[in-house]
Parts: structure tokens; C-alpha cells; sequence
């Protein structure tokens, strides 16, 4: 029997306050290392707020830590794409320009300490935003991610050091999908991936954006604050 995991929160437990950064187009790099250090910030100072980052990428192919490279349809030492072996769980994946990606930086010691708890809420927040579409998002037995459909329209992969959480979800909400076709996205050879504007063309990059932060507050109960300062800047 698959086991299930509450999405509501206890309504007594004091409610979190989470910076959010809407950082643009930012190079991988940067913004690994930029996650990194907010991580590092927290592991020492666990009073500090929660973040989430929610960005885009230029393109750019990751690997989480055990990915095999039978996925790559190509050569990654002698390929003119930029690719990365990051300290993520989960297969081989792409970002571009069009997919909005985000990175909650969140203390789970104040909401649960449990990762399959975590990634479903993470599912949840795509789910939750999808409906507003009017497009049902499902999560498939065994996998991680979100569909509409048979197409994969979201991503999931991370990284918890101390229950401090690093990297997130990736939604394709209008990318050119053709950089997935030099690899097989996330190691699943039979379900092709997908993007929102297939189902809903000339849709809003930035409606979509503001949805999702909107929703991550209401399926994670915690207090946003908008935040202007660079944090990439001095990585940058």
C-alpha cells in the first residue's frame, strides 16, 4: 500500500516567514553557488528565515549525484553544452529560458522532518497551480514530478543537509523543448515531456510566476516577503 502524507499543517504551529527572490535569468552556476551559501548560512544560524528562489536558467544540463550517463545522448566531456553534476537526487534534466525553476531554502525541523513529506508538497504547489489552468496535474506511482496528461510538465530533484533543503522543482511553462532531445529526461524513456503553453498557448510567463509564489504560501502556511536586494550579486 502507497503511503500518503498529510498536506494541510497543524493550524496551531506558528506560521514561518519565507523571503522570496524572483531573480530572472541567472546563470546555473551562480545560482548553485549562490544556494550554497544561504544553506551554509542556515546550518549555522537556524533562526534565519526561509527562502525561496524562483528563477530562470539559460541553457544548461544537470545531473544529480548517482545520474547515469547513459542518458546523454551525447559526450559531456567533448559537448558544447554547459553541463553540471550537481549534489541533487534524480537523473539527468534541462533548463532553459521559458521554464521557471525554484529553490525553497527551507528549515524542515519547523515543519516536518520528512523528505517523501517535502517532495509531495512540492508536487502539490504545481498541482495546486495547474488547476487554476483548469489542466490536472497528477503525480504518478514510483516517480517524481508532475504530469498533464502523459507529458511531464515538472521536474523535482533535491538536496537536505541537516533537514536544510537546497535545489526544488523545474515547471515548463513555455521553453523551446527541443533541448530535451539530447537526453532522456530524468532516466523515464516513455513518457515525453511537456509544457504548458501545449495546453494553453500564449500563456503568461509572469501570471504563472506570481501563481506559483502565491500557492507555495498557501501549501507550505508561511508568511511571504518580497525581497529586492541582488543576492547573486556577489557571486555574479
Amino acid at each position: 500500500m502507497r503511503q500518503t502524507f498529510p498536506l494541510t499543517f497543524d493550524p496551531q504551529r506558528q506560521q514561518r516567514r519565507c523571503l522570496v527572490h524572483q531573480g530572472g535569468i541567472i546563470p546555473y552556476q551562480i545560482a548553485w553557488e549562490t544556494q550554497r551559501s544561504l544553506v551554509k548560512e542556515r546550518l549555522k544560524d537556524s533562526t534565519l528565515d526561509d527562502i525561496l528562489l524562483l528563477l530562470e536558467h539559460p541553457p544548461v544540463y544537470t545531473l544529480g549525484t548517482g545520474a547515469s550517463l547513459e542518458f546523454l545522448k551525447f559526450d559531456p566531456i567533448t559537448t558544447p553544452y554547459e553541463v553540471h553534476r550537481i549534489e541533487r537526487g534524480g537523473e539527468v534534466t534541462y533548463h532553459c529560458p521559458g521554464q521557471l525553476v525554484g529553490y525553497p531554502i527551507l528549515n524542515l525541523r519547523y515543519y516536518q522532518q520528512d523528505l517523501h513529506w517535502y517532495l509531495r508538497q512540492l508536487e502539490e504547489v504545481i498541482i495546486q497551480v495547474l488547476k487554476g489552468y483548469e489542466l490536472q496535474g497528477k503525480r504518478i506511482s514510483g516517480l517524481t514530478g508532475v504530469w498533464v496528461g502523459d507529458y511531464k510538465v515538472a521536474a523535482i530533484g533535491i538536496k537536505v543537509s541537516r533537514w536544510i533543503t537546497m535545489h526544488g522543482f523545474s515547471l515548463n511553462v513555455c521553453p523551446d523543448l527541443k533541448g530535451f532531445k539530447p537526453i532522456v529526461p530524468c532516466g523515464i524513456e516513455d513518457k515525453p515531456v511537456g509544457s504548458l503553453d501545449q495546453f494553453i498557448p500564449n500563456i503568461e510567463l509572469t501570471k504563472v510566476r506570481q501563481d506559483i509564489i502565491k500557492t507555495f504560501a498557501e501549501v507550505f502556511n508561511v508568511k511571504l516577503r518580497l525581497i529586492t536586494v541582488n543576492l547573486f550579486n556577489k557571486l555574479g
